[in-house]
């Protein structure tokens, strides 16, 4: 009895496992696919390698992945003539079903040095209204001073010593706002590259959902094809006469009839029973 009620568990555990039809591993049917529910033009590439794949082979999602990357970098190949680093990012992100779009902003902030935060932060404070007049207020003041002062003044008139002070701050603030120019420079151009990618991905993303919502369409249609001939075909018979079946007349039996003697009276004017 205990053999007879682990035979269909055996049998189930095998019901949900699977071959690859490329790989020949065996595998949960959660991690295969089946080859006809691709999109044609991926089919057509994997049946490049092996022929003899039928629409109803099974085939792992990690040769799925492989071969999706491999078809992503056929077609960017054909389109622009050449496969970067950035090209392939978006064919291995595509096969991984990751999401490639990122926050620049915070990977840029985490690796900045204490000297790059100072720079970004005069830079920032050097191109705002609070620097122009809290400078032109100090520039006025001393100024006023020195004039007020007369002869007395530390750098009376034409303000030599302001002038060289405004030299040195012009001179220490311009490599600071090419340094922090550099810097946002550096920034777009990592903002331009993750753009990039991310249209990249929407366009091959999209164009393979048109494809493979035209394959479904396409599938509907064969089967809504084939549910109408057989709505045909029985609509057919039902057309068709009918022959009445023939009754079996049921056999007569013939009843026995039994006769019964009757009985004889005695001498004495009694019955008698036959005795």
């Amino acid at each position: 009895m205990q053999e007879d009620a682990e035979l269909p568990m055996l049998e189930s555990g095998k019901a949900k496992r699977g071959v690859c039809a490329i790989s020949g591993a065996e595998l949960s049917r959660k991690n295969l696919i089946v080859l006809g529910t691709l999109r044609p033009s991926l089919v057509e590439h994997i049946r490049r390698d092996f022929p003899d794949l039928d629409d109803h082979s099974l085939i792992s999602l990690k040769e799925l992945a492989r071969y999706r990357t491999r078809y992503v970098e056929e077609i960017l190949r054909e389109e622009h003539g050449e496969y970067t680093d950035l090209d392939r990012e978006v064919a291995e992100s595509i096969a991984r079903q990751e999401t490639i779009a990122e926050n620049i902003e915070d990977d840029f902030e985490e690796h900045r040095t204490l000297g790059e935060r100072l720079s970004d932060g005069l830079a920032s404070f050097g191109g705002s209204w609070a620097f122009l007049i809290s400078f032109g207020v100090v520039l006025a003041v001393w100024m006023l001073v020195n004039v007020v002062a007369g002869t007395g003044a530390f750098d009376p008139y034409p303000f030599i010593l302001l002038n060289l002070v405004l030299s040195c701050i012009a001179a220490i603030q311009a490599p600071i706002i090419m340094m922090s120019q550099k810097r946002q420079e550096a920034k777009d151009r990592l903002r331009s590259f993750n753009d990039y990618q991310v249209n990249l991905k929407a366009e091959l993303e999209v164009r393979h959902l048109h494809e493979k919502v035209d394959h479904l369409i396409t599938r509907q249609w064969q089967r809504l094809a084939e549910i109408q001939q057989v709505q045909l075909e029985l609509l057919q018979e039902a057309q068709l006469p009918r022959r009445k079946p023939k009754r079996r007349k049921k056999p007569v039996v013939k009843k026995k009839v039994v006769v019964v003697p009757a009985e004889r009276p005695s001498e004495d004017g009694e019955p008698s029973n036959g005795s």
